[in-house]
């Protein structure tokens, strides 16, 4: 297998491990925080405005990692630094 053709895989490999891991985390985090809304929600209910901004927040904040992942692994298969060096390697 010549060197673009391994680059090409561990890019798409690499990408694939980092959206599971990254969005593993964060719908981990987005249920514990609905859980805990709930809960509180559930305790006081004259708090729930209140709370459902603060979750909203919360939600955002907490997707914002699984969309960060999204951007990594977009990198590593269309912008990988390493693409241009094997081309250059094998033109040369």
């Amino acid at each position: 297998m010549d060197n673009i053709g391994l680059i090409g895989m561990v890019s798409v490999f690499s990408a694939a491990l980092c959206m599971a891991i990254g969005s593993i985390g964060s719908a981990i985090g987005e249920g514990l925080a609905a859980m805990a809304a709930l809960r509180s929600i559930a305790q006081q209910p004259d708090h729930t405005a209140a709370l459902t901004r603060t979750l909203f927040v919360a939600m955002a904040m907490i997707e914002s990692t699984a969309i960060y992942a999204l951007v990594v692994s977009m990198i590593l298969i269309f912008a990988n630094p390493f693409w241009q060096y094997a081309i250059t390697k094998a033109g040369g």
